[in-house]
């Protein structure tokens, strides 16, 4: 079952929803880790947060389409790429969003706040990503 779990294709929502969770937890850490490093350095914590967030775009997408998602529904991986990143640039949206109305509205900590926009920023990625790009095709 475990082998399962974390070897070979599969369509199984659950099982790339694990996987995805794990890849999810990698990139967070690339993206968290370079929040912190880029805003103690003295850059603004937005800007730090965009740049941080696409860096851990970009180690989202090279691990989804290697372990995550099996089926691609477009062929080009240039335009598979282009609308991933799309999705993250809506994902960026509510992250920025969530983390300025934490901070600045509600006082919360900056990396507290990180940490609660990921929540929601998870989920929209994963099923936008599973439901537009990475889908069975029929």
């Amino acid at each position: 079952m475990i082998i399962r779990l974390l070897t070979g294709p599969t369509n199984d929502g659950r099982i790339q929803l694990l996987r995805y969770f794990f890849v999810g937890g990698g990139a967070f850490a690339v993206d968290f880790g370079l929040l912190y490093l880029l805003t103690e350095w003295g850059l603004y914590y937005l800007l730090s947060a965009a740049l941080a967030f696409m860096t851990g775009l970009t180690v989202n997408y090279a691990l989804s389409v290697k372990w995550v998602f099996h089926e691609h529904a477009l062929h080009s991986r240039i335009v598979e790429f282009a609308l991933f990143t799309a999705i993250g640039l809506v994902g960026l949206g509510l992250n920025e969003t969530i983390i300025w109305m934490a901070t600045e509205l509600a006082g919360v900590y900056y990396l507290f706040s990180k940490i609660i926009s990921t929540v929601a920023v998870f989920v929209w990625n994963f099923a936008a990503r599973k439901y537009l790009l990475f889908y069975e095709k029929k």
